[in-house]
């Protein structure tokens, strides 16, 4: 198994357990929704995210994910998972809340 993370609105996430089935913003937008790996998250986080409050980082068993999975290169070879199509909700094992510090920057200390 490997873990792939993701982050999104509690309340998006909320609306998903009632569906089953979770869609992200980009994959309406783009075709596929973004995660990360562990070691990309605060990286991701802070570069998109700083001063965001109300947010889950959401922790995948990408061998329970029914959709297709890419790692595609994003930049400088660095290769992220896109999950291209609905994350069923039963591939997410932990879901965290994920709020930033006072200077609004994340940090990330969970065992994956």
């Amino acid at each position: 198994m490997t873990t792939i993370l993701h982050i999104t609105r509690r309340e998006q996430w909320e609306q998903a357990k009632v569906v089953g089935t979770y869609h992200g913003d980009t994959l309406y937008s783009e075709g596929f929704i973004h995660c990360s790996t562990p070691t990309q998250i605060i990286k991701v986080a802070n570069t998109f995210f700083r001063y965001h409050e109300g947010l889950v980082l959401l922790f995948i068993n990408s061998d329970k994910v029914q959709a297709e999975i890419r790692y595609e290169c994003v930049e400088e070879g660095e290769q992220f998972p896109h999950i291209y199509g609905a994350l069923n909700i039963d591939a997410v094992f932990k879901v965290i809340n994920f709020e930033p510090g006072e200077d609004g920057l994340f940090t990330f200390s969970e065992k994956v």
